[in-house]
């Protein structure tokens, strides 16, 4: 695998009155769910632009070459400080057949988790962009601050405000694997799962050496996420890592009395030795979702609940 270059590009930060585009790179989302979060974004601040209306296209927003100049759009134009996506759901995989590696201007503040998580990836591997893997317009901003169904506002503004260095994020989960407990530092890589396996043998697979690995997803069998994770432990991608942040895989149940997900990571990430936090409320879970900056240092603190120290602003002045 090729080496990164060493300097991260880190967006401006967002600030009261910071105009946001709303791009949709996967699923259409319904016109009452953007308004919903819309006027959540407007009440921390925010100016948003709509998005264009386009004509849903079988899974998809809109057709793959309209979805893609719209999204490139975005970054192009001068007076957007930050995209965020409308939902998730399938398709931003398409997005990357036209270079929008390359092409985009930024960095600029890219929120959104799921699907959009393959972007966030590419951008990351390629042009060393920091994402943020938080709410999406249309999925948890909807449901406004502090609700099960919603985000954390408090991470969220955090991720993409705040330019003094380092904050904390409360996991809320616990620390894995008999109640280990340790600390670990390296930078924040991953996110959904199923995204980060599909990177795998691309040229924006991501490199996990010395790296804390975020992982979380939802509705997958336990024996789905136990391929999923051999997969990558197979594939190196676990060999380095220095820590794991995993989220708390709702709707992941299999059949009464067989194992569960809290039990089949155990034989995967034991012999690893290093400090795992379980149950964080990330990405596709039930309570408010947490924000976090992907490619930021940060160091995981495994103990009691878990903590995230971001060691460094994803954010510059």
């Amino acid at each position: 695998m090729k080496r990164r270059p060493a300097r991260l590009e880190k967006p401006k930060a967002l600030r009261k009155g910071s105009r946001l585009a709303i791009v949709s790179p996967s699923s259409p989302a319904e016109p009452e769910t953007i308004a919903a979060g819309i006027r959540e974004l407007t009440r921390l601040g925010f100016q948003v632009d709509p998005p264009p209306v386009l004509a849903p296209d079988g899974y998809f927003a809109g057709e793959h070459e309209k979805r893609a100049r719209l999204f490139c759009k975005a970054f192009h134009n001068g007076k957007i400080s930050g995209v965020i996506a409308a939902r998730g759901g399938y398709g931003a995989n398409y997005l990357i057949d036209f270079r929008i590696a390359t092409s985009l201007v930024g960095p600029k503040c890219l929120i959104g988790y799921s699907d959009l998580n393959v972007i966030q990836l590419l951008l990351l591997e390629i042009r060393q962009w920091v994402g943020f893997y938080g709410p999406m317009v249309a999925a948890r901003l909807n449901h406004g601050s502090g609700n099960p169904s919603g985000y954390d506002e408090l991470s969220f503004l955090q991720a993409v405000t705040e330019t003094r260095s380092g904050w904390e994020i409360p996991l809320q989960g616990e620390a894995y694997l008999s109640g280990r407990t340790g600390s670990a530092m390296g930078r924040l890589v991953g996110g959904c799962l199923t995204m980060l396996q599909t990177t795998l043998g691309t040229a924006w697979e991501p490199d996990t050496d010395g790296a804390i690995l975020l992982l979380e997803d939802r509705g997958m069998k336990p024996y789905q996420v136990d391929r999923a994770m051999r997969h990558l432990q197979q594939a190196g991608k676990l060999a380095k890592v220095t820590g794991i942040v995993l989220g708390d895989f709702p709707d992941c149940e299999g059949q009464p009395g067989s194992p569960t997900v809290h039990d089949i990571l155990k034989p995967i990430l034991a012999p690893l030795r290093i400090p795992v936090v379980y149950g964080a409320p990330v990405g596709h879970t039930k309570r408010p979702m947490l924000t976090i900056p992907l490619g930021v240092p940060a160091r995981l603190h495994a103990k009691g609940e878990g903590l995230l120290e971001i060691l460094e602003t994803a954010v510059t002045e």
